[in-house]
C-alpha cells in the first residue's frame, strides 16, 4: 500500500467519457484509482497480457496492482512507471486537430457517413501534422486491442502522441486501457448479470460503434499488426494475482477473456 497526498494529485485533460479516475504521480510513479469498478484489474491485466504479443516492451505501458490511501480512505487501483522524457508531454488526437484546423476531429469524422472514410482520414490528417510513419498500423493495433478487451473508452480524447517542444512526435505506447473487461459494475456492467449478453452490448468509439467494423476496416487497409501468443494458463496465472480484488470479479475477468480468444482466434500464433 502507497500513501499518497494532495500535492501528489494530477488533474486529467483526457476526460473519459465516465468521468475522471483520481490520479496521483509522485517520483516518476503514476497511481490510478478505481472509479466505476475494477479498472485497475482490467488496466492490470491487459497490460501484462500485451507481453504475450509481438508489441516490444517499450510500445505498451506495463500496469501493477496497488492499495493507494489517500486522505481517509483506501483504493484499489494500479501503479506504472512515467513514459514521458523531458520537455514531451502528451497531446491528444482531438487537440493536435483542434490547434491546427480549429476545428473538432470527433465532429469531422462523425460527418462522415462511411467507417473506411473516416478511418483514412484519420489516419491521413494525424500523419500530415506528425510526419509519423506506419501511423495507420499503429492505430490499427489500438483497434486489435480495443475490440480483443472490449476498451470502450477509446475515443480521440483518448488517442495520444507525444510532442516535444520543437514540434517533434512518437508514438504513445498503449495505455490507458482500464475501461475493458466489462470494469464499469457501478453503472453498466453490474455484476450478477449476464457477461455475454453485456459482452455484444459493448460499443467502440473510435471511428465506429463496432469493434468488428473498425477493425475489419483497418486490417483491410494495412494487414494484421498484432497478434497474441497467451494462453489460458497465463490468463488464469495473471489474474489471480491481483487477488486483492473479490474473487467473483477475477473470475469475470478471467470468462470474458476466454470468450474473446474464441471469438478472435486468427489472432493467436
Amino acid at each position: 500500500m502507497v500513501e499518497l497526498f494532495k500535492q501528489n494529485i494530477r488533474t486529467n485533460t483526457r476526460q473519459s467519457s465516465k468521468g475522471n479516475q483520481l490520479k496521483w504521480e509522485n517520483e516518476g510513479i503514476w497511481y490510478k484509482a478505481d472509479y466505476t469498478g475494477y479498472e485497475g484489474l482490467a488496466e492490470y491485466v491487459i497490460s501484462h497480457l500485451l507481453k504475450y504479443t509481438n508489441l516490444n516492451e517499450d510500445e505498451y505501458v506495463l500496469y501493477e496492482p496497488e492499495q493507494i490511501k489517500y486522505k481517509r480512505q483506501i483504493y484499489n487501483g494500479v501503479r506504472s512507471r512515467t513514459f514521458i522524457d523531458g520537455d514531451w508531454q502528451i497531446i491528444t488526437l482531438e487537440r493536435l486537430f483542434k490547434n491546427v484546423y480549429n476545428e473538432s476531429l470527433t465532429s469531422v469524422l462523425w460527418h462522415m457517413s462511411d467507417v473506411k472514410e473516416r478511418f483514412e482520414f484519420l489516419v491521413n490528417a494525424v500523419k500530415n501534422i506528425t510526419g509519423l510513419n506506419n501511423l495507420g498500423g499503429y492505430i490499427c493495433r489500438l483497434f486489435t486491442i480495443d475490440a480483443f478487451f472490449l476498451n470502450e473508452d477509446r475515443h480521440m480524447h483518448n488517442i495520444a502522441v507525444l510532442m516535444n517542444g520543437k514540434g517533434e512526435y512518437k508514438y504513445c505506447p498503449v495505455f490507458d486501457n482500464g475501461a475493458g473487461l466489462l470494469s464499469d459494475i457501478t453503472m453498466d456492467y453490474p455484476m450478477g448479470q449476464d457477461i455475454y449478453q453485456m459482452i455484444s452490448e459493448v460499443k467502440s468509439k473510435s471511428v465506429s460503434q463496432d469493434f468488428d467494423e473498425q477493425l475489419d476496416v483497418a486490417e483491410n487497409l494495412y494487414g494484421q499488426n498484432l497478434h497474441f501468443l497467451f494462453t489460458k494458463k497465463n490468463v488464469r496465472d495473471i489474474v489471480n494475482n491481483a487477488d486483492m480484488y473479490p474473487p467473483e470479479e477475477r473470475k469475470r475477468v478471467e470468462l470474458i477473456i476466454y470468450s474473446q480468444m474464441n471469438k478472435y482466434q486468427y489472432l493467436f500464433r
